[in-house]
């Protein structure tokens, strides 16, 4: 068994993986400040952004749930990997040959954490049902993709395969790759029967499922062969890697145009997703195997930044202020009942909710081999608010040629119009629900009011919906850092209204990120010179890990790695906090006189407290005491002339 990994080669990958390209693989990140990013934190649901990350230091801290590290730390919690594991994660990323103790050798091939062995088993087994779709038990296959007008380069962008028809193809082909039974059981790509293990999926059309990083974690097939008695489509199983109610098909392909365009396609299948991307829809991704749900939205949010305060508003121009989310559904039945259900995550998004249906029914794929990819993108050009398909559809469920079925139409449809999380847009509707009834708008007004009122008839208000304004580390106004960090408690933070306490927080978060800017007189401060009990047990950390002079000769990342070393479990999160924190300078050139600036104040407070003390001291002295009076007011005239030239230095 090797043993852990060497010290020297933790720090490298450290080193090398950029933490702003490996949170940007699930977060959408945009500048806030000077060095500093920021977005919606990938570890609870919020609507405002407070998840900073500050390259330069390589740590994260989210001041919505206090979650907080380094790129290590990240991977860790976003892919629930261990310690090992995720080192190994990155240092495939990064190049670092890895060594372990105990004579040092690289781990044998073998040996990788769990994650990386049943990753690369998908890997290989993607590569496999690739190189099968060209051989000749593929025919059905070939035949299928092309009666969809996909060709082979379609088919080679999206990594489409083919499973033989046979028990054991890729079982054989895996063990002969050195990965064992137990792996390929827990991968999902084989099944558990009472003579052993066999392929899940044979003789089927094969997408390999990505994560956001372009990792294969699992497979949806479609089934070819009349004697194939499995369900039409199939996928694999629920594993450590693949979960389907956080997965989106082609995700990994889309993840960019939806960052930079603000929107994001809706489809229903596989085959969709491939004629939208080919059509110029190249936002366009799937669920798997399941309706979208809660985890999905999150997903979405994430990579629209979806955080506008004016989110879901349509203007003019046809555009949407806060992006845009576009289901397209059938529009039999069941795509109507998809619909409500996407009303019902309406609530969790700022963005803008439309649907997009074709009149005959088509879908994207039937609609590009029918009328061409101009026509897919008029589809989608053509939404329509998710609001109004839902009402219309409601609505045709009743007969509105007859009184009563206009009343049952209302009922039915006012609290839906009663549940806009828009309160403006619901009088618009409500105008609009009385002329597609054929109704007075005053009894219409009145039922939405009614529904409006009353929590059992009404869609339930969106959860976290906090749209006020923001600080510099993009929190909420008026909140203070969490108590608890990663489930460790945490020093009381003060009030963030105290000026004290404001200008006291500046100066760590300057000493942290710009130690090459801090006037030398920081590290002559005492034990007592910081206040409030969190930030001088934040600076003492500092003072133990050198001082200011010591961050100075080193690497951002090492000095807070350092100070961080130096501070306690309590401490240790704080830390993290200041490390990442916003500064309210955000001019480049500006930074060090701002950052000399507040470490001066800090000083000059300091001084202050000290010139305080002395006088207290002085005044409770007995004047006949001539000795030891006159070292009292030598030393208070000292400190003042300290003060002096402190501040004769920062007008300077």
């Amino acid at each position: 068994m090797a043993g852990l990994i060497r010290r020297e080669d933790v720090d490298l990958v450290r080193e090398r993986a950029r933490i702003d390209e490996i949170v940007s693989a699930h977060v959408t990140l945009k500048p806030a400040g000077v060095g500093a990013l920021v977005g919606l934190c990938p570890f609870h649901d919020e609507r405002s952004p407070s998840f900073n990350v500050r390259p330069s230091v390589g740590r994260y801290h989210c001041f919505g749930c206090g979650e907080g590290g380094d790129v290590i730390e990240f991977v860790m919690k976003m892919d629930g990997l261990s310690f090992t594991e995720a080192i190994e994660y990155l240092a495939g990323k990064t190049g670092v040959q890895l060594r372990y103790e105990e004579g040092g050798s690289a781990r044998p091939r073998e040996e990788p954490g769990k994650r990386q062995r049943l990753l690369e088993a998908n890997r290989v087994a993607a590569e496999f049902y690739a190189e099968q779709l060209m051989g000749p038990d593929a025919a059905a296959a070939r035949a299928f993709l092309a009666e969809r007008s996909f060709d082979r380069a379609d088919a080679e962008r999206f990594g489409v395969g083919f499973a033989p028809k046979g028990w054991d193809a890729l079982q054989r082909h895996l063990q002969g790759r050195g990965f064992t039974q137990a792996e390929l059981v827990a991968s999902g790509l084989m099944s558990q029967g009472q003579r052993g293990i066999y392929d899940r999926f044979r003789g089927r059309v094969m997408w390999p499922i990505r994560d956001v990083t372009g990792a294969v974690i699992g497979f949806g097939a479609r089934r070819l062969f009349e004697d194939d008695q499995g369900p039409k489509y199939l996928n694999t199983p629920e594993t450590s890697l693949y979960k389907k109610s956080h997965v989106l098909y082609g995700i990994d392909l889309a993840k960019r145009e939806i960052a930079k365009g603000k929107r994001v396609v809706v489809v229903e299948g596989y085959t969709d997703v491939m004629a939208a991307h080919l059509s110029g829809v190249t936002t366009a991704v799937a669920t798997c195997g399941t309706a979208f749900g809660a985890d999905h939205a999150k997903v979405v949010r994430r990579l629209l930044g979806d955080t506008t305060a004016g989110g879901g508003l349509q203007l003019k121009s046809g555009a949407s202020l806060g992006g845009e989310i576009i289901f397209t559904f059938d529009g039999d039945a069941a795509g109507q009942q998809a619909a409500v259900r996407a009303y019902g995550e309406d609530q969790r998004f700022f963005a803008q909710t439309f649907v997009a249906v074709e009149p005959s029914g088509m879908d994207p794929c039937d609609l590009r081999m029918a009328n061409g990819p101009e026509a897919v993108r008029a589809l989608v050009d053509g939404r329509v608010p998710l609001f109004q398909f839902v009402v219309r559809s409601k609505l045709d469920e009743f007969d509105l040629n007859t009184a009563e079925g206009r009343v049952g139409a209302l009922r039915a449809a006012a609290p839906i119009i009663a549940g806009i999380r828009d309160t403006a847009l619901r009088p618009e509707y409500a105008r609009l629900l009385a002329g597609w009834i054929g109704t007075d708008e005053r009894a219409v007004a009145r039922e939405v009011s009614r529904a409006a009122s009353t929590p059992s008839l009404r869609e339930a208000p969106p959860t976290q919906g906090a749209r006020g304004g923001q600080d510099g580390d993009g929190r909420p106004s008026g909140s203070s850092e969490r108590p608890t960090t990663g489930g460790v408690p945490q020093l009381p933070a003060p009030d963030p209204r105290d000026p004290v306490a404001r200008d006291e927080r500046l100066a760590l978060v300057a000493v942290l990120q710009y130690p090459q800017h801090v006037p030398a007189s920081f590290d002559t401060l005492g034990e007592d010179a910081f206040s409030v009990p969190a930030w001088r047990a934040v600076h003492t950390a500092i003072r133990a890990a050198g001082g200011a002079a010591a961050g100075r000769d080193v690497s951002a990342a090492q000095w807070v790695g350092a100070v961080l070393e130096q501070a306690s479990e309590t401490v240790a999160g704080i830390v993290t906090q200041l490390s990442v924190a916003s500064l309210p300078e955000d001019r480049e050139a500006a930074v060090p006189a701002f950052v000399e600036g507040v470490v001066h104040r800090v000083l000059d407070m300091g001084l202050m407290r000290r010139v305080a003390d002395a006088r207290s001291r002085l005044q409770r002295l007995d004047p006949a005491d001539t000795e030891t009076y006159q070292a009292a007011f030598e030393e208070l005239l000292r400190i003042e002339a300290e003060r002096r030239t402190l501040r004769e230095s920062a007008s300077a």
